[in-house]
């Protein structure tokens, strides 16, 4: 698949992940919907670095979580740009870090439904316009954190097992229509999510991989890439970690 000329929608663009991801879009010749919430600078930031190295980007603002903000975000983009052929689900609902024991019910609740949500939000709303075009292809970040949890990371690693369950779902789904639905799941990212993680818990993560380093975000962006340019791949979930460990 030959992203020259696509549309492709990231959530949660603004900054990390999701802005390395836009990048390499644009990068590679696609028209760049930058998705933000509250971090209207930030995502107009990506947006000028990607126009000013020749490329096509809006910053779009929509609470991924919202149905109605999300149905209105897709048709924006394609009444700017044309029918979305991509979409890279980024968004991640933040969660406090702390034991089942002493986790708030309301919390847990909170990033299942939140993390969820925007992941169907954003397939209902985009998926019309794949079918129109007659094909396209989603990506959702998930993270290591799905098989092999950490202490506090309950719901996190709930939310994103079940997000990759979704995916492989709307793989079987979807696939009769040419949608193919795939999931890169990180492992410790060096961005600015991650910079409360003492360092040497980063130095420990370096050298349990056999590359010996954390990972970068340009790092899950080069997999976004391969994963959507792989014509015969859908429902699988590609573990980007420098070989931390096996799925």
């Amino acid at each position: 698949m030959s992203l020259a000329g696509n549309v492709a929608l990231v959530t949660g663009a603004s900054r990390g992940i999701g802005a390395a991801v836009a990048k390499a879009l644009a990068a590679q010749g696609a028209a760049v919907a930058v998705n933000y919430f509250g971090s209207e600078a930030a995502a107009e930031g990506v947006v000028q670095k990607i126009r000013a190295s020749g490329g096509r980007a809006v910053a779009v603002r929509a609470d991924a979580r919202d149905q109605a903000q999300v149905e209105i975000m897709a048709a924006t983009v394609k009444a700017q740009f044309g029918p979305i052929g991509i979409l890279v689900l980024n968004a991640s609902i933040g969660f406090p870090m702390a034991g089942i024991l002493e986790y708030p019910w309301e919390a847990f609740q909170a990033k299942l439904l939140g993390e969820l949500g925007a992941a169907f939000h954003g397939c209902r709303a985009v998926a019309p316009q794949m079918i129109e075009r007659q094909g396209g292809s989603i990506v959702a970040i998930t993270s290591g954190l799905a098989r092999n949890p950490g202490w506090g990371f309950c719901a996190h690693s709930a939310a994103k097992a079940g997000l990759e369950g979704f995916v492989r779902a709307l793989a079987f789904e979807l696939g009769p229509m040419g949608i193919r639905v795939n999931a890169v799941a990180p492992g410790l990212t060096l961005t600015d999510a991650t910079a409360h993680i003492p360092e040497k818990h980063k130095q420990a993560a370096a050298v349990h991989a056999p590359l010996r380093r954390n990972g970068r975000a340009e790092d899950v962006a080069e997999a976004v890439v391969g994963l959507l340019q792989a014509g015969f791949v859908t429902g699988a979930t590609l573990p980007v970690n420098g070989g931390g460990y096996v799925f």
